[in-house]
């Protein structure tokens, strides 16, 4: 019976703060480990050196211009579309929400194909904010059209599937009827990649996410009793309509960045979620910072793969994130197939 006490003793210590803690170890670890990793291999002290200015000129070279920002924006955006995820699930009460599934993702990737198309490279630093205007449009168009007395999360899911299917299909004709060396570029972003990313990109993430986090963690409650249904929840008093708008905007300002620079990038949003429920619980508290730790590592974790796998070819990180996301989106129709 000892073994068992002792199991349930230390299960019931942990509680999620310290879980929350461990898995932000865990990043940090895999951080190091994934910016060692690559043509040439470092060691985990030759990092931590380069990352004080304590190393050689060639060494510093590889840190600075090529593995740190990379790792950084693949942590930033990683992050981002989680926490995007969460919101989404939490406000929409549907396991299958996720940015690229009602329409945040799609709606970027059509600003970003026609961007491409009718501008030149030298228009290119806008493009970012091309794409979460298209985003953010999108999900305007999409609640205007599930708004009837109020905006229900069954109409936004369904209306937010047929929108996102028909910006994809005018994403695919736009690159079908496009020049073949836009087309090739609009392709490698819509698959996503955190190729080329550079410190500007970690400048422009890292207030924006930072700022989105902070309101995300604010309006955390709001989405814990959003859970316990519509009725319930204006019984409670709450202002359902607005803090589920507020709640939105915040999942589009967070994924419509974090596709801005890396591309479309699918799944993680679908993907973190779900195992910060099972690591932490369904408390969106804990949930959001657990959604960002563990979207992180996913991309983190995905780009290293994508750098190093196939050398010297470097492959679009968002491949990876789709070999995981999308057997885990099967998976959960499977299970969610009788509710």
């Amino acid at each position: 019976m000892r073994p068992k006490l002792f199991t349930k003793n230390i299960s019931t210590t942990i509680t999620p703060g310290n879980r929350l803690i461990l898995m932000l170890l865990l990043l940090i670890v895999v951080f190091i480990g994934c910016v060692c990793a690559g043509s040439q291999i470092l060691s985990p002290l030759t990092v931590i050196k380069g990352m004080l200015g304590k190393s050689d000129s060639q060494v510093k070279l590889i840190l600075d211009s090529l593995r740190l920002p990379r790792a950084y924006v693949a942590i930033l955006s990683g992050a981002a579309l989680g926490m995007s995820g969460a919101l989404l699930q939490g406000t929409i009460r549907n396991p299958l929400a996720a940015p690229n599934i009602i329409g945040i993702t799609s709606g970027g990737s059509l600003a970003a194909v026609i961007f491409i198309n009718l501008f030149s490279e030298a228009s290119f630093s806008i493009m970012p904010l091309a794409v979460f205007i298209g985003a953010l449009l999108v999900t305007i168009l999409v609640y205007v059209l599930s708004w009837k007395d109020g905006v229900s999360p069954t109409r936004l899911i369904l209306v937010g599937i047929g929108i996102s299917s028909v910006t994809s299909a005018l994403t695919t004709l736009i690159i079908a009827k496009g020049n073949f060396v836009a087309s090739d570029k609009a392709y490698i972003w819509m698959v996503g990649s955190v190729y080329g990313v550079t410190w500007k990109d970690v400048k422009l993430l890292l207030p924006w996410v930072s700022l989105c986090f902070l309101f995300s963690m604010a309006h955390a409650k709001h989405l814990d009793v959003q859970g316990l249904g519509d009725d319930i929840a204006i019984g409670l008093g709450a202002h359902l309509q607005r803090h589920r708008a507020i709640l939105l905007l915040l999942s589009v300002a967070l994924a419509g960045n974090a596709i801005a620079v890396v591309g479309a990038i699918g799944f993680i949003g679908l993907v973190a979620p779900h195992m910060g429920r099972r690591l932490i619980g369904a408390n969106h508290a804990a949930l959001i910072p657990a959604s960002a730790i563990l979207g992180a590592m996913i991309l983190l974790a995905a780009d290293t793969v994508a750098r190093t796998l196939f050398l010297p070819i470097d492959v679009p990180a968002g491949v990876f994130t789709a070999l995981i996301g999308a057997p885990f989106f099967i998976y959960q129709l499977y299970r969610n197939r009788n509710k």
